[in-house]
């Protein structure tokens, strides 16, 4: 750690707003600064549904929820009306509060603006693709040739002292002790037994909120369909989820599975990753609840690459998409084929999913 460059009892505003996995992502920062400087006192302005997992965070003194997605409704629709008014109520929620410095770690106009709005003397941005934040800031991080996303967020900490050779990998998720044994009764009357070594629990998240990461649902029945009957497989994900995932059951061909998509809440689904064995997924916000409480992982990756959101702690492992187009960064694929996440065959995931669930 460089020369310490922040006041005794500093308060620090975070503004991350979303999403999940990003939010996650951010949680290394917040941790590594309370784990150098443990004097400050962090509050972080956040967005549901991200919110509820930062609410029993250990690392941060005030959470202020403020909803974005009223706004960015109001935005896409042009109503200016309503795009003040949630502003307002933002500024009210800030100036209720005094800070010493404002790291801005999402790096939108946006979240620029809600910096500012912080009124704190120091405001410190990120280097990211985003156009007009920098018009927000009074200083900027170091840019870095780093690729991956936490290692880029964590240049906020750079003008306060803290570099890259502080950094300790890992996301904080800590569940309120309401959900001890909370899995084990979900699953009491579901044919489903935890910690068995003879029956290994296999979760399968299907989706992503983006169209190109998605691997096609044939693809994930395919490839469990071949998996031994001894293994316990369970899908999880959101209500609409479930069309996705009785297509993929079709492919099983009657292999067994059961699914509780749209049955759990974000951390009733974060208490039953961390009583599972593993987890097949692609690059979305369970992936990174997986790493926060420990399950390890295999994802599938085609427009998004590991080495820039992928987890950094160990346990966690990636099949990357073999074809040349790869890492484009694209919510929607440009070629309107999604070539990338189809070229991952069902045999070489059925292949990894054995050597990890039998290593």
């Amino acid at each position: 750690m460089n020369e310490q460059k922040l006041p005794h009892g500093a308060r620090i505003l975070v503004v991350r707003l979303s999403a999940i996995g990003d939010v996650l992502h951010s949680t290394a920062v917040v941790h590594n600064l309370k784990r150098l400087v443990p004097d400050c006192h962090v509050t972080w302005l956040v967005s549901p549904p991200a919110s509820i997992l930062l609410e029993n965070n250990p690392d941060i003194d005030r959470l202020l929820v403020w909803d974005r997605r009223t706004f960015d409704k109001a935005a896409q629709h042009l109503d200016l009306r309503t795009v003040r008014q949630t502003l307002k109520e933002a500024a009210a929620l800030l100036h209720q509060y005094e800070f010493d410095i404002a790291l801005d770690i999402q790096g939108l106009f946006l979240s620029g603006i809600l910096t500012r709005m912080s009124r704190a003397p120091r405001r410190i941005g990120i280097h990211e693709r985003h156009e007009g934040n920098f018009l927000f800031m009074t200083e900027m991080a170091p840019d870095i040739p780093e690729r991956h996303k936490i290692r880029r967020y964590m240049t906020a900490l750079a003008p306060l002292g803290i570099g890259p050779e502080d950094f300790e990998p890992g996301l904080v998720l800590k569940l309120p002790d309401a959900y001890e044994g909370f899995a084990e009764k979900f699953f009491a009357d579901k044919a489903v037994t935890l910690h068995d070594p003879q029956r290994p629990l296999l979760l399968v998240n299907t989706r992503t909120t983006w169209p190109d990461k998605n691997w096609p649902p044939e693809f994930f029945g395919r490839a469990l369909a071949n998996l031994p009957e001894n293994i316990q497989i369970v899908f999880t994900g959101a209500p609409s989820d479930q069309v996705y995932i009785e297509r993929a059951q079709q492919e099983m061909e009657g292999r067994a599975s059961l699914s509780i998509a749209g049955q759990t809440s974000l951390l009733e689904l974060a208490a039953i990753f961390r009583e599972s064995d593993l987890l097949l997924t692609g690059d979305t916000g369970p992936l990174y609840i997986a790493e926060a409480v420990g399950l390890p992982t295999l994802s599938l990756w085609g427009p998004t690459h590991p080495g820039i959101y992928g987890p950094l702690t160990k346990g966690h492992h990636f099949i990357l998409s073999p074809n040349k187009c790869t890492a484009c960064c694209k919510t929607k694929c440009r070629h309107r084929t999604n070539a990338c996440m189809n070229a991952i065959k069902p045999g070489t995931v059925t292949k990894a999913l054995l050597g990890l669930l039998y290593h």
